[in-house]
């Protein structure tokens, strides 16, 4: 419970910037009430009714999700509906089912208790693992979980709709469903306990555009009655009850901040080249259409990567090959002429699809996963090599293998690209018979071999995402190491370069692909390390391309020897800072 204090001074919190902006208001505490489970005793001649008492709040949990789902796809877009998708796969869980079934029949008490005791059980277990997976399942099913009971007990989740004014949010934590419940008309900001920068809420709110700091851990603990809070979803600072003085600076950053988006939006038809005429290559990452054409109408050179997991994960199942043909077909067409890059399939770590790998792994993100999984499942790779294949024919596509570690995967790939491209020949189909074949360079492994896999790929594109975390051993979403997840560290910067010195001489093209590639501040630094080929999220492609104007060869040069120079991650974040900050400042736009 909050407690009373009578002096209001200024306290400032870090925390992990996850959606950028500057927020100020009076603080609204998101409270988690769970709901009452009644317990009592069933008779054996009522069981029955208790099971179909719960199989009905199945599915009136799954309309919920499906409408939330629906209404995240039309204010967001599918990118961030599929976050839902994991929560589908909770409710669909045939063991979970099954021994909720079970603990009515063996407990003889009401379905209420029976599901919060499995559902205890369940997390019990998760909360022991450390893995992202599991603890991200662990989020949908408390999530679930409460839904559940309130379809039951037949009340309704607190939300926002209830202010009379917009709030700062604070909470320990946000769910996926709490995120797209809420009133953003009365949402100014968000700050949270716990979390990452890869959380699904955090994605979500970033896609509302509105500022959040996460991972702050004793937020919550540190607010009284009528506190005021100030957030830098910038900075990943926050802070409580800021003084007249700290008020009017940040105003400032504000106020330069909407000056700058609106620059930014008036340049965004503009080339993307460096001052002194140095052309960029900047690509989309998209999974819809809809995102496609968005990409393009900023002046992408195409789709630099398209996951099409996120086709599998939004069926939940193993479509056909026509199916996926359709769908990227789809694809091809809004792509018109530019290069449309197909990610074959990336299941594993934190995408699973429900039933399709029985075994529970310790550690899913280096199990059985991506091309590891594909390569042991020819059939299923067989139908996703044959569906793009066939998509070729009507546009200019290209193959991007994921998760590769070894020489060997590569060649196991090519090979059977070779055998879907046989058998479509004896169907009669057409396909592109020289399309391109590149693997994604995310492991320490395959940088160490970068030389090796250009003998065999058309291609290179550099998954950073992954990349930091295995190299750094990090856990990104782990709310006691996440700080700890750098891509300003020396050994990512290291490695960065020595693969686009090696694409360099094997003349081979190499794109940048995750958070970093859409971060204006890193244009400069990946630049200097040897690279000229992005791909970015549509909403990043026109600040990236308005700050390109803004230096030149010798500003990377110098940035680039003086961060080489530097051994803390630290030092090369706010070199960077720096630089992006003078160069906008110069645009009559000081930040």
């Amino acid at each position: 419970m909050i407690q009373e204090k009578t002096e209001k001074s200024e306290l400032m919190l870090f925390g992990i910037p996850a959606s950028p902006g500057i927020a100020h208001g009076c603080v609204f505490r998101f409270l988690h009430d769970e709901v009452q489970v009644a317990t009592y005793e069933v008779s054996e001649s009522d069981q029955e009714e208790e099971i179909k008492r719960f199989l009905e709040a199945l599915e009136m949990t799954k309309s919920e999700i499906r409408e939330i789902r629906e209404d995240v796809a039309k204010n967001l877009g599918e990118k961030e509906a599929g976050i839902f998708d994991a929560h589908m796969l909770v409710l669909e869980d045939r063991a979970l089912i099954e021994d909720v079934k079970k603990e009515i029949k063996e407990s003889g008490q009401n379905v209420e208790k029976c599901v919060h005791r499995v559902t205890e059980k369940y997390l019990a277990f998760f909360d022991q693992l450390e893995d992202k997976y599991l603890r991200e399942r662990a989020v949908d099913l408390r999530d679930i979980s409460r839904r559940l009971q309130r379809c039951l007990s037949g009340t309704t989740a607190s939300g926002t709709a209830f202010l009379d004014e917009p709030k700062v949010l604070v909470s320990e934590d946000l769910t996926p469903s709490d995120t797209a419940a809420l009133d953003r008309s009365k949402i100014l900001g968000i700050a949270t306990d716990l979390g990452g920068q890869t959380s699904h809420a955090v994605i979500m709110a970033r896609a509302s555009g509105v500022p959040a700091v996460v991972g702050l851990r004793s937020l919550t603990d540190k607010l009284c009655d009528g506190d005021e809070l100030l957030i830098d979803g910038f900075e990943g600072v926050t802070i409580i009850n800021p003084s007249e003085t700290t008020l009017f600076r940040y105003g400032k950053v504000d106020v330069q901040r909407r000056k700058l988006l609106n620059l930014v939006g008036e340049e965004s038809s503009l080339p993307a080249q460096t001052l002194d005429g140095k052309k960029l290559d900047i690509w989309a990452n998209a999974d819809t259409p809809e995102e496609v054409s968005k990409a393009l109408k900023l002046g992408c050179l195409g789709v630099g990567l398209y996951r099409t997991e996120s086709l599998f994960l939004r069926t939940n199942s193993l479509p056909s090959e026509d199916y996926q043909y359709q769908e990227y077909l789809k694809m091809v067409k809004s792509s018109g002429d530019q290069t449309l890059t197909i990610r074959t399939l990336d299941l594993g770590g934190d995408k699973i699809l429900n039933g399709w790998n029985q075994q529970k792994e310790a550690n899913p993100f280096m199990g059985f996963r991506a091309i590891r999984y594909c390569l042991s499942n020819p059939n299923v790779f067989l139908d996703q090599l044959r569906a793009i294949l066939r998509a070729s024919a009507h546009g200019n596509v290209r193959i991007l293998l994921p998760m590769i570690s070894g020489i060997g995967e590569v060649v196991r790939a090519k090979e059977l690209i070779a055998e879907a491209k046989e058998e479509l020949s004896r169907r009669g189909e057409t396909y592109d018979p020289a399309i391109k074949i590149g693997c994604m360079i995310e492991t320490p492994a395959a940088v160490a071999i970068c030389d090796l896999l250009a003998e065999e790929s058309d291609f290179f594109s550099v998954g950073t995402n992954d990349l930091v975390q295995y190299l750094l051993a990090v856990d990104r979403v782990n709310n006691e190491i996440a700080f700890l997840y750098e891509p300003h560290h020396p050994a990512v910067l290291r490695s960065l370069k020595q693969v686009a010195k090696v694409a360099s001489a094997k003349g081979i093209p190499v794109t940048v692909c995750g958070e970093i590639a859409g971060d204006p501040h890193f244009l400069p630094l990946l630049i200097g390390l040897g690279f000229d080929s992005f791909s970015a999220s549509a909403a990043m492609v026109s600040e990236m391309k308005f700050f390109a104007r803004r230096f030149s060869q010798d500003d990377v040069e110098k940035i680039t020897l003086d961060a080489e120079s530097k051994q803390r991650p630290s030092e090369v974040k706010e070199l960077i800072k720096n630089f992006y900050e003078d160069r906008i400042s110069e645009a009559s736009v000081p930040r």
